[in-house]
């Protein structure tokens, strides 16, 4: 198999990996954060909604940062170390909101200090992934093939505007899961929520979709050159309709399970417009998939077991939905 087959397939994997990661793990701590916001007499159906299925979800971050050491270790050698800070963060924050979900349940005195607990850790951790996008975005400074920057370029201006548009779109995602899982108040109140983070996420991608360009000639001859103008097009036109139809999903429209469909599609289509911008790049500017993978031997040897640990995986996943699928009542709860 040619080298260039398994970078293909690695990155593939990868990309499907993470973007698992970002749609599952993401809607709980959207559930998390709103949590915090919800009505007092309803956030215990907003805990429960999660409580079966919220711990699994990390498998894909483990899959996609394991996978990154070991098939492109020389991304992987610069990219930590400079987003170092809100990778601790991040793990910290998803730590302490596993303790806060367990102690909840355990310490009914301490019960609203662990229930903020979960908001507060659930919020750190969304905007510390989307502090990383946005570091990634903007790119590292490099010499040699190390990270020659600072402890701190991961923060500026727009990292923090790619983390609070992630809080938003992990918090759309969670609106969605709680329409899909709720019915009566709880359900009209997770719509009004839904509304308010849709329009937080279409003001976060209208800013990043004006902003990379400007920043960058690339990307802007990327997207507005031609004939690729003509080619890519109907990304943004797409990201319109998506956005249209969920805030009317949002209102009522297309049943019970259309906002939560309707965020994944932005979501799908935003990650689409990322690898648009920098393909084939995995170290923008400076290193592509091709110069920043491992040996051939090294990536053959660790796609036989990956090959046949992803469909348990999956079939895992499948089956503790598929188990706790339909609405949550007042009569079943989670512990």
């Amino acid at each position: 198999m040619a080298l260039l087959d398994l970078v293909l397939i690695w990155t593939a994997i990868i990309a499907v990996g993470v973007f698992l990661y970002v749609l599952l793990d993401g809607f709980d701590l959207g559930v998390g954060m709103l949590y915090g916001f919800a009505p007092p007499d309803q956030r215990a159906f907003v805990m429960n909604s999660i409580a079966p299925i919220w711990d699994g979800n990390e498998t894909w971050l483990i899959l996609g940062g394991v996978a990154l050491l070991a098939v492109f270790p020389v991304a992987f050698s610069i990219i930590i170390p400079a987003v170092y800070f809100p990778v601790l963060l991040m793990l910290l924050a998803l730590v302490f909101r596993g303790v806060a979900f367990e102690f909840r349940f355990e310490h009914a005195m301490a019960r609203r200090f662990w229930s903020r607990g979960f908001c507060v850790g659930s919020s750190i951790a969304a905007f510390a992934q989307g502090a990383i996008l946005g570091a990634f975005i903007q790119g590292f400074s490099v010499q040699g093939r190390d990270f020659s920057g600072t402890s701190w370029d991961w923060l500026t201006p727009f990292s923090v505007l790619t983390g609070l548009g992630l809080m938003c779109g992990y918090a759309l995602l969670g609106a969605g899961w709680l329409i899909m899982k709720t019915e009566g108040p709880l359900q009209a109140w997770a719509r009004q929520a839904g509304r308010v983070c849709l329009g937080g996420v279409l003001l976060a991608i209208l800013a990043v979709s004006i902003w990379t360009p400007l920043a960058d000639a690339a990307i802007a001859q990327r997207w507005f050159g031609w004939p690729h103008m003509l080619l890519l097009v109907p990304v943004p036109l797409l990201t319109a309709a998506v956005a249209y139809a969920a805030w009317r999903a949002l209102g009522g429209w297309g049943g019970d399970a259309a906002p939560f469909l309707s965020g994944i599609g932005l979501f799908l289509l935003s990650y689409l417009g990322i690898a648009i911008s920098f393909w084939p790049m995995i170290v923008p500017g400076h290193f592509t998939l091709w110069q920043a993978a491992s040996s051939e031997g090294t990536q053959a040897f660790l796609l036989v077991g990956t090959l046949l640990l992803l469909p348990v995986i999956l079939m895992y996943t499948a089956w503790s939905y598929w188990v706790f699928r339909g609405k949550m009542r007042a009569d079943i709860g989670y512990h």
